[in-house]
């Protein structure tokens, strides 16, 4: 079958994929194929290679793994060790603060973010909140103020908070210097 991006991948490869991204996440065929709208024994056979299945039914498999459809075709497919240099870092900018990606797609089992912020730079909002993960922040230099829910915690380098993802939260930095912070996420569905 080709894969879309440039190479071949058998109905038998992309079945183990499969697999082994439910089984990484946990997740029963049950609850893959309840998403996709296949049933179980149909997603069964797509696992192990006995039948193919359509793009948008992969797309749908895909996103109950929490993948896209180009990350069950990749060639790095995620299953084992993976290297980001930091000059392939995907890179989020907004006024103030770059956000940079420090875990490769297709995500495993956390998310990780480094954040640079200048003086005065916000991340987030105060009505900011994201599904229900649970995050962590550390402080690797400088001073910031997260705001979580109705308080305010005011952090130091080398000081970290666990939240979910769930509670309205923003992180400022006050240091009158450069902060930079960490995040590390776990998605529940992970």
């Amino acid at each position: 079958m080709a894969d879309g991006l440039g190479g071949d991948i058998s109905v038998e490869d992309l079945g183990l994929r499969i697999r082994a991204y439910r089984r990484m996440r946990k997740m029963t065929l049950r609850q893959v194929a309840e998403h996709a709208e296949v049933s179980v024994s149909f997603l069964s056979q797509v696992e192990r290679g006995a039948s193919g299945t359509s793009i948008p039914t992969l797309r749908l498999i895909a996103e109950a793994l929490g993948l896209t459809l180009a990350d069950l075709f990749s060639a790095e497919h995620g299953l084992a060790h993976r290297v980001l240099r930091a000059a392939e870092r995907p890179a989020i900018q907004a006024p103030g603060v770059e956000k940079f990606m420090l875990t490769r797609r297709p995500l495993q089992h956390l998310e990780v973010f480094e954040g640079v912020m200048r003086d005065n730079a916000m991340i987030g909002s105060l009505t900011h909140a994201h599904g229900d993960s649970q995050e962590l922040l550390l402080v690797l230099e400088g001073s910031v103020r997260l705001y979580l829910d109705d308080e305010e915690h005011v952090l130091g380098a080398g000081d970290s908070i666990e939240y979910r993802s769930s509670s309205t939260h923003c992180v400022v930095n006050y240091s009158g210097a450069r902060a930079r912070v960490l995040w590390i996420i776990c998605p529940p569905s992970l």
